[in-house]
């Protein structure tokens, strides 16, 4: 049943994409749904994970909206005539640990506007981030692990 409500979720967020509701992009959105469901079995093969369709529409919905909002602190940034910009790396600690986890994590970060998943430490303890405005990093860390991490452990869990 899951797979299913995740498959719709994923047909919606195909016909968004494409700007096209009809029936048939709608069915092509929710076969590949169950196909990219179907390619990362493995990962959750042998483990209690529980995809939750709900929490996984939070997540995008989260996504979404950072997406905005960080275009739009990025767009001010560079509009501005003084540039008052601290880039920098710094450290997230991780609490997730699988790689769908990691990589689910990682993407969201590389996809919002203003910071790039760098690395991933050998031990898989930290994930390195580069953010264009580093002025506080314990925000940045404080926010991420707040929302998409947050999100992504009630989601997969």
């Amino acid at each position: 049943m899951a797979a299913i409500v995740t498959g719709l979720i994923f047909a919606i967020v195909w016909a968004a994409v494409t700007g096209s509701l009809s029936p048939l992009n709608l069915v092509l959105g929710f076969l590949l749904g169950l196909f990219a469901l179907w390619i990362i079995r493995r990962d959750f093969a042998g483990t209690r994970t529980v995809v939750r369709p709900w929490k996984l529409l939070s997540l995008l919905i989260l996504f979404v909206k950072e997406l905005a909002l960080s275009a739009w602190r990025v767009a001010v940034l560079v509009a501005s005539p003084k540039m008052d910009l601290k880039p920098g790396i710094f450290a997230f600690p991780l609490k997730v640990d699988r790689d769908i986890e990691i990589t689910l994590l990682a993407n969201m970060i590389t996809l919002t506007p203003g910071t790039l998943s760098v690395d991933v430490s050998d031990d898989r303890r930290f994930l390195y981030v580069h953010a264009l405005d580093c002025s506080d990093p314990t925000a940045v860390r404080r926010d991420i692990a707040d929302g998409f991490e947050r999100k992504i452990l009630e989601a997969l869990r």
